[in-house]
């Protein structure tokens, strides 16, 4: 597993954009995109040291807004999306999202676990 990129929530992603680029040395911004897979409103950021944040708004998480948290999930990139969702199951995580296609990584898909290091989200490494 590769890190990838930290999910945060917001209420309102426009705004947080704004927030980030004036915080943060933002290199770009995609277009919010709704996905209906995911049940969110979605942004990716892309930061000058080579970090990446996503925005999420929407149902999805709602709960976590109303109790003041943000960081919503971190992201790890694999190349066999199963294989790995098995292994992370026989380690004791708890599959919470089924592996699905994301728009926001070109219709790759992507799995949520909550696990030790809290929710994590999967996604499959693009293919050359």
């Amino acid at each position: 597993m590769k890190f990838h990129h930290i999910g945060i929530a917001t209420d309102d992603i426009e705004s947080m954009i704004k927030k980030c680029q004036k915080f943060l040395e933002v290199k770009s911004v995609s277009d919010i995109v709704y996905d209906d897979n995911q049940k969110a409103n979605l942004c990716m950021l892309d930061i000058n040291d080579g970090v990446k944040i996503e925005l999420i708004s929407g149902e999805v998480v709602q709960n976590i807004l109303r109790k003041r948290q943000y960081l919503y999930h971190t992201c790890y990139s694999v190349e066999n999306i199963e294989q790995t969702i098995n292994e992370l199951i026989e380690d004791g995580a708890l599959l919470v999202r089924e592996a699905r296609e994301a728009i926001l990584f070109n219709n790759r898909k992507v799995a949520f676990l909550m696990w030790d290091l809290g929710l994590i989200e999967l996604v499959e490494e693009e293919k050359l």
